[in-house]
C-alpha cells in the first residue's frame, strides 16, 4: 500500500493564505472606489426655494407724533405808554373781533390832541388872512404900475407857506388822534384769551415788556407732523390722517392735509406736513401732543418680496437672483417695510426668479436648482 505524504511545508501554507487575503483586500478597494466615483458622477446642485418677482402696490400704515397749534395766535401789546385804567376780559374769556379788551389812561395824549387842534385853528386863520391879502394884492396889480411884481410874488409865496403849515397841522392832529385811539385795546379777531399779564394800574407801553394778552383762535387747529423722508413722496390716502390725544384717548379726529413745507430738515431727515383739524366745540387744546395714524400708498407699482429674501451685510443689501442654474447677488434699496413684506428697488424686472431666503453663504456663481413655489 502506497502512503501519500503532503509535500507542502507549513511556511508555504502561510504564504498562500497571505496572497489570497491580499487579493481580497485589493478587490474590495477597487469596488469601493468604483462606488465612490459613481456617486461623484451622480452628485447634483442643491435645490433652492424661489419665487417669480412681480410688481404690486406698496402700502404702509404708520403712527407718527404731532403737535396741535392754534389757527391764529396774537400777542396783544400797547402801542402807547400809560396805565391800565380798566380790564374787560380775563384768561379764558371768549371775545369777538373789535371787542374792547382794556382801557389805557394817558392824559398827556388827550392834552396833546387838544394842543394840536388849537394849532390847526391858528394855522387855518393865518392861511385865511394871507389868502385874503394875496387876493386883494392880485386884484390891485391889474392896474398898471400900482403893485410891484416882486410884492405880488412875495404875497403869493406867503399864502402858499401858510397853506402848507395848515395842512401839516391838520395831519399832525389827525396822527395824534389816531394814537389816541390806541388807548383802547381791541381784539383783532374772534378767539379766547389764553394769557393775561397785566392788572389795573400796570404801566404799559415799554418795548421789552410782556404782551398785555395772548389771543388764540381755536375754532380750527393746525396739526404739524414731521414726516420721515422715506414717506414724503408717497400718497397719503384721502389726504387725511386720524389722530388721538392723550387728554381724549377714547376719541378719534380726522385731520386734512393742507400744506407741506417743501423742504427736508437736515437734523431730523423729515418734512413738516400741516393738517387742519376742525374744533368747533373747543374740545381739543392747542399745544397738545397727538398720535396720528397715516395710510401711505406708493404712487407707482413696485417690487414686493418677503422680508427673508433680502440679505444684509455690512457692505451691501441684496437679493439672490437665479439665472438658469446659477445664483447671482443683485444689490437693492429698501422701500416700505410692511411687516412680512419688503418693498425693494434695484436692477430687477418682473418675472425674475428670486430666492425666498437670502444667504450671504450662497455666493455668486453657485450652481443651484430653483424650486419655484406657486
Amino acid at each position: 500500500m502506497i502512503k501519500i505524504v503532503n509535500c507542502i511545508s507549513p511556511p508555504a501554507k502561510v504564504l498562500s493564505v497571505l496572497i489570497m487575503l491580499s487579493v481580497i483586500v485589493i478587490s474590495c478597494n477597487q469596488q469601493q472606489q468604483q462606488v465612490f466615483n459613481a456617486d461623484k458622477k451622480e452628485a447634483k446642485p442643491d435645490s433652492l426655494k424661489a419665487f417669480l418677482l412681480h410688481k404690486d402696490s406698496a402700502k404702509k400704515s404708520i403712527a407718527l407724533p404731532g403737535e396741535l397749534l392754534p389757527n391764529e395766535n396774537a400777542e396783544i401789546r400797547a402801542k402807547v405808554q400809560g396805565y391800565i385804567k380798566k380790564l374787560n376780559v380775563d384768561i379764558g374769556s371768549r371775545v369777538m373781533k373789535g371787542q374792547v379788551l382794556a382801557w389805557i389812561n394817558a392824559p398827556e395824549i388827550n392834552t396833546r390832541v387838544q394842543e394840536l387842534n388849537e394849532k390847526v385853528k391858528t394855522a387855518y386863520s393865518r392861511y385865511l388872512s394871507s389868502k385874503d391879502y394875496f387876493e386883494r394884492i392880485n386884484t390891485a396889480s391889474k392896474g398898471h404900475g400900482v403893485i410891484a411884481p416882486s410884492e405880488l410874488e412875495s404875497t403869493k409865496n406867503k399864502m402858499l407857506a401858510d397853506s402848507s403849515d395848515y395842512n401839516a397841522a391838520v395831519l399832525a392832529a389827525s396822527s395824534y388822534r389816531q394814537i389816541g385811539k390806541y388807548l383802547t385795546v381791541i381784539a383783532p379777531y374772534n378767539g379766547i384769551i389764553t394769557k393775561r399779564n397785566i392788572v389795573v394800574g400796570s404801566f404799559v407801553g415799554n418795548p421789552n415788556e410782556k404782551p398785555l394778552f395772548e389771543l388764540e383762535n381755536n375754532t380750527a387747529l393746525r396739526l404739524q407732523v414731521a414726516v420721515p423722508e422715506i414717506y414724503t413722496n408717497a400718497i397719503l390716502a384721502n389726504n387725511v390722517g386720524e389722530l388721538t390725544t392723550r387728554s381724549l384717548p377714547d376719541k378719534k379726529y380726522n385731520a386734512k392735509l393742507v400744506r407741506k413745507s417743501g423742504s427736508i430738515d437736515n437734523s431730523t431727515r423729515s418734512e413738516i406736513w400741516e393738517f387742519e383739524v376742525p374744533n368747533p366745540t373747543g374740545e381739543l387744546k392747542s399745544g397738545s401732543y397727538a398720535d396720528v395714524k397715516f395710510n401711505f400708498v406708493r404712487s407707482n407699482l413696485s417690487f414686493i418680496v418677503p422680508v427673508s429674501a433680502v440679505a444684509t451685510t455690512l457692505e451691501r443689501k441684496f437679493v439672490i437672483k437665479i439665472s438658469g442654474d446659477t445664483a447671482q447677488w443683485i444689490d437693492v434699496r429698501a422701500g416700505f417695510n410692511m411687516g412680512e413684506k419688503q418693498e425693494i428697488f434695484g436692477d430687477l424686472k418682473a418675472g425674475d426668479t428670486i430666492a425666498v431666503k437670502g444667504n450671504e453663504e450662497l455666493k455668486t456663481g453657485t450652481k443651484v436648482i430653483a424650486a419655484v413655489s406657486k
